[in-house]
């Protein structure tokens, strides 16, 4: 077993791992964060995507002794001080950019990846963005909607699919 720190959106925390052990294992089993989802386990659908110092990442393909020491976002994480949605949630919660909502968390931790370094995306890089990101309900198109809400756009005149 390994003893690992990091900060877990804005919270310091530590555990005891095997070397094998997944970030996103770590992260729903010892720390209770099940917002992060395992879907694939080969890192295919984006359900598991967390942000480590900044960076998108899918949490299944990174062990949890690499983010020792590292800043980790999770879903959790994505509302406001005060517990209310974000404004990025609330955007899916408003555009129905979600269904079933098994791949919610991912798309909103790529959607917020996406957002930071470019404020104002246009229909088509939201969806080269997502490509990491299956979702097997909605077609993605209100998903799109709801992330170029969050953006300040107008969301009318997205192409439907």
């Amino acid at each position: 077993m390994t003893k690992i720190s990091m900060t877990v959106n804005g919270r310091q925390v530590t555990g005891d791992v095997e070397g094998r052990t997944l970030l996103v294992d770590f992260l729903r089993e010892n720390l209770r964060l099940t917002g992060t989802h395992v879907g694939c386990d080969t890192s295919q659908c984006g359900a598991c995507t967390v942000h480590v110092n900044g960076l998108q990442v899918k949490s299944c393909t990174m062990f949890a002794v690499e983010a020792d020491g590292a800043e980790v976002g999770t879903v959790e994480g994505q509302q406001n001080a005060d517990g209310s949605l974000s404004t990025l949630q609330a955007a899916f919660q408003e555009h129905h950019g979600l269904q079933c909502g098994f791949c919610t968390p991912g798309m909103i931790m790529a959607a917020s990846s996406l957002l930071k370094v470019n404020p104002k995306p246009t229909e088509a890089e939201i969806r080269h963005h997502l490509e990491g990101n299956i979702c097997r309900c909605t077609g993605y198109h209100n998903i799109v909607k709801a992330i170029m809400a969050a953006s300040g756009q107008d969301v009318s005149k997205i192409a439907a699919e």
